[in-house]
C-alpha cells in the first residue's frame, strides 16, 4: 500500500495589532528549521519578520513591554517551583543518580478552538475504535478469522495475553484510560503517531504543568479562555466507582511498581489527587479471588485498580514468574469479576505501531466511519510486498520495533533513518530482512517547532525553537462513551534531535486548548459524601506504608543522634578537655560504636589529628561510615517510598536538607582539606534543617496509625542510643570527670535545663534525675519508655493482649527510684557483662542503674523486631525453648 503525505503551506502575515508589549522583537529572531511547522506563527517557513497568530498575539499582549527580562525572571521561578515541589522523573541511566528534576519549558502550546475541536473528534473517535478492537480480539476474533488483522500482530505479540481471552471484564469496558501521540506536519496536519494503553503515563505531570505554567502566566490564561482540565479527572473516577463491583462505595487505589520507576512522582501525585490509596503489588494479596489490601489494621478489600504497572508484571502465578511488583492470583480475581482493573490486562496489544497502518480499513469496517485523524504512514515489515515496498524508503522513514519493550522479541530503541550513514542503513536493511515481523517503518514527520525560552550559561536569554509532540488523553465517562481531556502533555525535543523522550534529555511543555465560549470551572470533589462513606474511604495505612514510615522515624532520630555526637566530637577535641583521657574515651568509643568513624581508625588518645580527620570526612559518605550523609540519604529514600502521605513542604525541607549537605560536603573536600570549623558550619546547617523535619513531622502529620510508628521508631532509637550511651560512658569512667559529665548534658540536649535546675552541681545523683527519672524531660528515659509504652498501647488493629505484650517489653519508668539507682551493690550485673550473665562477687557502683540501661537496649531490640513481625510482615514470632 502506498502512502503519501501532503504538504501543503499555510502562510499567514500580518502586523501585531499591539505591539507594545515588545515580544515581537523577540519572536522576530525565532528560527524555525527548513520544513516543519511554525506553531507560533502558524504556518510553514514563516519568514522571521512574520507576525505571530491570532493566539500567539493574545498571549504576547499580556507581557510587560521589558519582555526579556521579565520572561526570565518568570523562567527562574519556574525552575524554583519545579525542583521546591519535588517533580520529578527518574532516568535509569543517569550516572548522576536516579533521580532529575522533571523539565518543563515556560511556554505552553497553544492550540486554536478550531484545531482542538478536530483533535477532539479524533481522539474519541479512535478511543472508541480501540474499545471495539478489545472486545473482538479477547472475544470471537472475527477480525482476525476474516484476514482483516494479521494473526500475527495479536497472537504474535507478547502483550496479547491468552490468559485473558474470553474473559467479560468488570463493567463490560476494556478500556478505561487511553493517551495518543499526536504530531503536527508541515501542513498543519495533525497526525497520530502512536497510542497507548497498558498503562499511559502524564496525568500527573500535566496537571503539575497547568499549575505552574498558568501561574506564571494567569492573566493569558484567563484572556485565551483555556478550558479546564478538573472535570475530566472527576469524570474517571465516577466511571471506576460506577463499573466497580462495588459501585460508589467501591474502594480504588493506584498500583504503581515503586519509588524506582521512572514516573513515580506522578504515580504518588496523581493518587493524591484522585484520592486514591498508593499502593505496590506487595500491599496487596488475593484470597478467594477477591483482593485485598494488608494494613495495620489487617486485610481490606478492594474493588479497582488504576494500574502502572505494565501486563507482563500483573501476576506471577500467570505471567512473568520473576515478577515482584505483580499480585499473585490477581488475573483469577479479575475473571471471578471481584476486582476491576484499568486498562484491563492485555491490552498492551494495541501498542504495537504496526497495528496503526491497520486502522483506517477497521474504522470503516467497525465503524463506518473514515478516521478523523489520519495515522501517519505506517510500514509492518511481516508483509513482505509491504517490506520491500517501505525498505526502498529505508532513509526517510523512522524504525520502530514492532513490539515495543519486548526483549525476547527483538525490542530495541526507536531511531530516524534520515540521521544514518550510508553503512547504518545497509546494517538495519539486513537486520529487518532477518527478521521482519520485529520491524515496523513509520514515515519521517518533520515535527512542526513551538517556541521555549532559553537562558544560557552565560547568562543570555532568547527564544528558541524546539520540535514537539502531543499526547492527548481519553477516560471512560461510565457508560459507553468517552471524553477527552481538553488539553494533554507536550513533550519537548532537546536541540539536536527531533526523536521525542524525556529519557533523552526532552523537555515538556502544558498544552492549552481554547476555548470560544464559557470554560468550565469545576473541581474535583467528592459529591455525595454520607457517614459511612467517609469512614470508608478515612486514609488507611498499607502494612508497607507502616514500615517505611516507622523507619522513617528511626533515621530521623539517627541524624539529629549523629549530628548531635559528630558536632559534641569536634568541639571537645579542640576544647578546654582534650587532656581528659575518660572523655576522649568515651568520645572515641562513642564514633565508633555509632560507625561515624571505621574501627580501624585510631583513637583520640593514640592519634587525634588523625581521628578527628576520618571524622570529618566520613559526614557526606554513604560508603563505608555510615556517618551524618547516610543517615540522611536513607532517611529521604524513606521519605520517598511514602511521598503521598507528606506536604511538599515536608518533603522539600528533607531533600534540600540532604542536596545541601552532600553538595557542601563535596565543595569542601574538593578545594582541599575541610577545616574543623567549616565542619562545624556544615553540621550546624544541618542540624537548623533537622529541626524543621521533625517539626513537621509533629505538628503537620496526621495523627494517624502511620504516623504513631513513625513515633514509635524514633523513641525506640532515642531509648537505645541514650542507654548505650550512659552505659558506655559508666565505664569509661567519663561521667566522673567535669568534661564528660557537661558532655553528657549536651549530647542529650539538655544544658538549659540542667544548669536552670541544678546550677553548678555535677554529682550523679543530679544526672540521674535529670536523663533518667525527669518525666517533663523529652530526652530522659523516663520520658521516652512512658511515651514508647504509650503508642505502642495505642497501635490500632491488634487484640488488646498483643498491644499490652508490646508495651509492657518496655520498663515501666513508673517503678523506678532515685535512691535505688544510685546504690552500689553485689549482686546486681557487673559492668562490661551482658544483660542476663551471671553476677559477680565485687561492689558495682551504680550496679542498678546499669541493670535498667541494659535491660532498656534489649528493650529497643526486642520492641524492634516484634513490630517488624506482627505489623509488616505478618509473621507470627517464633518461641522456641532451646535444649528442652
Amino acid at each position: 500500500m502506498a502512502y503519501s503525505l501532503r504538504m501543503n503551506v499555510n502562510s499567514q502575515t500580518g502586523a501585531l495589532e499591539n505591539p507594545a508589549t515588545g515580544f515581537d522583537a523577540l519572536a522576530q529572531s525565532l528560527a524555525i528549521k527548513p520544513g516543519h511547522f511554525d506553531e507560533m506563527r502558524g504556518g510553514l517557513n514563516q519568514a522571521l519578520h512574520t507576525a505571530p497568530c491570532d493566539p500567539w498575539r493574545q498571549f504576547a499582549a499580556t507581557l510587560p513591554s521589558d519582555a526579556s527580562t521579565e520572561l526570565t525572571r518568570r523562567s527562574a521561578s519556574l525552575a524554583r517551583q519545579v525542583h521546591d515541589n519535588g517533580i520529578t522523573y527518574n532516568v535509569y541511566a543517569d550516572t548522576n543518580g536516579p533521580q532529575r528534576p522533571w523539565s518543563l519549558d515556560l511556554f505552553p502550546l497553544l492550540i486554536s478552538p478550531e484545531n482542538w475541536q478536530h483533535i477532539e473528534a479524533g481522539v474519541h473517535q479512535r478511543a472508541v475504535l480501540l474499545e471495539h478492537l478489545m472486545v473482538d480480539i479477547y472475544g470471537p476474533q472475527q477480525l482476525i478469522h476474516q484476514g482483516a488483522l494479521p494473526a500475527a500482530l495479536v497472537h504474535g505479540n507478547p502483550g496479547y495475553l491468552r490468559a485473558m481471552h474470553g474473559v467479560q471484564p468488570v463493567g463490560g469496558r476494556f478500556l478505561h484510560l487511553a493517551a495518543f501521540d499526536l504530531a503536527r506536519g508541515p501542513d498543519g496536519l495533525w497526525w497520530l503517531v502512536g497510542q497507548r494503553t497498558q498503562a499511559p503515563s502524564g496525568l500527573g505531570y500535566l496537571l503539575e504543568n497547568r499549575l505552574i505554567v498558568s501561574g506564571q502566566f494567569g492573566t493569558a490564561f484567563d484572556a485565551l479562555r483555556v478550558q479546564r482540565l478538573a472535570s475530566t479527572y472527576q469524570t474517571l473516577i465516577e466511571s471506576l466507582r460506577a463499573q466497580s463491583p462495588m459501585g460508589p462505595e467501591a474502594h480504588l487505589a493506584l498500583l504503581t511498581p515503586g519509588p524506582y520507576n521512572e514516573t513515580y512522582f506522578e504515580h504518588a501525585y496523581l493518587a493524591r489527587y484522585l484520592g486514591l490509596t498508593l499502593v505496590e503489588g506487595s500491599d496487596l494479596m488475593v484470597r478467594e479471588n477477591k483482593v485485598f489490601l494488608k494494613t495495620l489494621k489487617g486485610l481490606v478489600p478492594v474493588h479497582g485498580l488504576l494500574k502502572r504497572v505494565d501486563d507482563q508484571f500483573l501476576d506471577p502465578l500467570e505471567l512473568r514468574a520473576d515478577s515482584t511488583l505483580g499480585i499473585p492470583g490477581l488475573l483469577q480475581a479479575i475473571r471471578a469479576g471481584n476486582v476491576l482493573v484499568a486498562n484491563a490486562p492485555g491490552s498492551a496489544v494495541l501498542e504495537s505501531p504496526a497495528l496503526l497502518s491497520f486502522l483506517p480499513a477497521l474504522s470503516r469496517q467497525l465503524l463506518n466511519e473514515e478516521l478523523v485523524l489520519p495515522s501517519l504512514p505506517t510500514w509492518w515489515c511481516g508483509e513482505h510486498s509491504v517490506m520491500e515496498e517501505a525498505l526502498a524508503n529505508l532513509s526517510r522513514c523512522a524504525i520502530k520495533p514492532t513490539y515495543p519493550g519486548a526483549l525476547n522479541q527483538g525490542a530495541f530503541e526507536a531511531m530516524l533513518g534520515t540521521q544514518q550513514d550510508p553503512g547504518s542503513l545497509q546494517n538495519w536493511d539486513q537486520r529487518i530482512r532477518g527478521n521482519p515481523q520485529a520491524h515496523t517503518l513509520q514515515a519521517y514527520l518533520p515535527l512542526s517547532q513551538m517556541p521555549t525560552w532559553r537562558v544560557n550559561q552565560n547568562g543570555k536569554s532568547g527564544l528558541e525553537a524546539r520540535s514537539l509532540m502531543l499526547r492527548v488523553f481519553a477516560v471512560s465517562d461510565g457508560q459507553d462513551g468517552w471524553k477527552v481531556l481538553p488539553g494533554g502533555l507536550a513533550r519537548v525535543a532537546n536541540a539536536r534531535q527531533d526523536l521525542i523522550g524525556m529519557q533523552t534529555g526532552g523537555s515538556s511543555a502544558d498544552v492549552w486548548a481554547l476555548s470560544q465560549g464559557e470554560v468550565e470551572r469545576s473541581t474535583l470533589q467528592q459529591p455525595h459524601l454520607t457517614p459511612e462513606s467517609l469512614i470508608q474511604r478515612k486514609r488507611m495505612v498499607t502494612s508497607r506504608a507502616a514500615e517505611n514510615l516507622f523507619w522513617l522515624g528511626r533515621y530521623t532520630e539517627r541524624t539529629e543522634n549523629a549530628l548531635r555526637l559528630a558536632r559534641l566530637t569536634l568541639e571537645s577535641l579542640h576544647g578546654d578537655e582534650q587532656d581528659c583521657p575518660a572523655l576522649m574515651r568515651w568520645l572515641g568509643q562513642m564514633a565508633k560504636v555509632n560507625t561515624l568513624v571505621m574501627p580501624e581508625v585510631p583513637s583520640p588518645q593514640q592519634s587525634a589529628h588523625v581521628f578527628e580527620r576520618a571524622l570529618i570526612e566520613s559526614l557526606g559518605s554513604t560508603e563505608g561510615a555510615t556517618s551524618v550523609g547516610f543517615y540522611l540519604r536513607a532517611l529521604k529514600l524513606s521519605a520517598s517510598n511514602v511521598r503521598e502521605r507528606l506536604s511538599q513542604e515536608h518533603w522539600r525541607i528533607i531533600t534540600h536538607n540532604e542536596e545541601s549537605l552532600f553538595a557542601q560536603w563535596l565543595t569542601l573536600c574538593q578545594e582541599g582539606r575541610c577545616s574543623t570549623q567549616q565542619a562545624q558550619q556544615l553540621l550546624k546547617e544541618t542540624s537548623d534543617q533537622m529541626a524543621a523535619i521533625t517539626g513537621a513531622q509533629t505538628d503537620r502529620m496526621v495523627r494517624d496509625d502511620g504516623w504513631r510508628l513513625l513515633s514509635i521508631g524514633r523513641h525506640i532509637e532515642r531509648l537505645s542510643f541514650m542507654a548505650r550511651s550512659l552505659n558506655l560512658a559508666l565505664d569509661c569512667g567519663s561521667l566522673a570527670t567535669n568534661g564528660g559529665f557537661d558532655a553528657m548534658v549536651a549530647l542529650f540536649d539538655s544544658d538549659i535545663t540542667f544548669q536552670t535546675q541544678y546550677q553548678q552541681s555535677r554529682e550523679m545523683v543530679a544526672l540521674i534525675d535529670l536523663l533518667v527519672l525527669d518525666q517533663d524531660n523529652p530526652r530522659s528515659l523516663s520520658w521516652v519508655t512512658k511515651t514508647l509504652r504509650g503508642r505502642l498501647a495505642k497501635l490500632a488493629g491488634s487484640p488488646d493482649h498483643a498491644s499490652s505484650t508490646l508495651s509492657r517489653i518496655v520498663p515501666d519508668s513508673n517503678t523506678w527510684d532515685l535512691m535505688h539507682l544510685c546504690e552500689t551493690s553485689e549482686s546486681a550485673m557487673a559492668p562490661g557483662l551482658p544483660f542476663g550473665a551471671e553476677p559477680l562477687d565485687m561492689q558495682v557502683p551504680y550496679a542498678h542503674f546499669k541493670q535498667l540501661l541494659a535491660a532498656c537496649t534489649e528493650a529497643a531490640h526486642r520492641v524492634s523486631n516484634d513490630i517488624s513481625a506482627t505489623y509488616f510482615t505478618h509473621s507470627e514470632r517464633l518461641e522456641r525453648s532451646v535444649g528442652s
